[in-house]
């Protein structure tokens, strides 16, 4: 289980918790219908904007934010090197022994291609071609919790005016426009605390393991296609070690701050 994802929402809530226990009444953030409102309306307009088939595998989407995907490029290019030194003593045909030993399924299809003297191109075109879906049902499944992150605080917005339209309704009652006021922002806090701690943190979480699990198939297609074309396990190990560089300088690149935004 990927215990940061866990940590990190309930150290997130627990900090709010604790920094309103300091100043107010944790029963005064507790409102019913605001949850309602919220919660209802982002579910509701996430039904409305994609198909039930989509929908169902929600709660997969979802779990694969608590698991734990080890992706470990060093490991992955010493077992392609292994694979490789079998293909150049014994030959290709030599790897369907080898496969008894190999878990990873993308691994697996590409070497029993490469032994049923498919040519280069082909491998080359169906291995792609899996990356290729397996990304797309990746960022499906992104864009629907990156959906849910922009409809929470919108609706928050909506139970906001709903409550304010309701403490108008009563403007001659001046003892009821504090409470009213402070019900009516109630749902806006809600929404912004739902899309910014628990939507928009697990589509990121979500992203960045697309990124290292499509990473680590390039590099066994690339392994694979440089042993099936017979090249010296030594140059093989050279070429795959720039992913490492490649992983990297993506992770950079994720931390790095927008350049459009100015620092104040």
């Amino acid at each position: 289980m990927e215990k940061t994802t866990l940590i990190g929402i309930l150290a997130g809530f627990g900090c709010i918790v604790l920094s309103i226990s300091f100043d107010g009444d944790i029963g005064s953030f507790i409102h019913i219908p605001s949850i309602f409102i919220v919660f209802g309306g982002t579910i509701a307009a996430t039904i409305v904007s994609y198909s039930g088939k989509t929908l169902k595998s929600l709660k997969t989407v979802y779990s694969n934010a608590f698991k734990t995907k080890k992706v470990d490029l060093n490991e992955d290019i010493e077992m392609i090197i292994r694979i490789a030194n079998i293909a150049r003593r014994e030959g290709l045909l030599a790897l369907e022994d080898a496969m008894a030993e190999i878990d990873n399924p993308f691994l697996k299809k590409g070497i029993m291609l490469i032994v049923d003297g498919a040519d280069t191109e082909l491998v080359k075109n169906i291995l792609e071609t899996e990356i290729t879906f397996v990304q797309e049902r990746h960022i499906q499944g992104q864009a629907v919790i990156s959906t849910m992150a922009s409809y929470a605080p919108a609706f928050g917005m909506i139970g906001t005016l709903i409550g304010l339209i309701n403490m108008l309704k009563d403007l001659d009652d001046m003892n009821a426009l504090g409470p009213g006021m402070s019900t009516a922002l109630i749902t806006t806090f809600y929404g912004v605390l739902l899309a910014n701690l628990v939507f928009t943190p697990i589509a990121k979480k979500l992203k960045a393991q697309t990124d290292s699990e499509s990473l680590q198939k390039e590099l066994y297609m690339e392994g694979l296609l440089s042993i099936q074309d017979g090249e010296n396990p030594r140059i093989i190990k050279d070429k795959l070690t720039s992913f490492i560089s490649r992983r990297e300088l993506k992770m950079t690149d994720d931390n790095q701050p927008n350049p459009e935004v100015k620092e104040i």
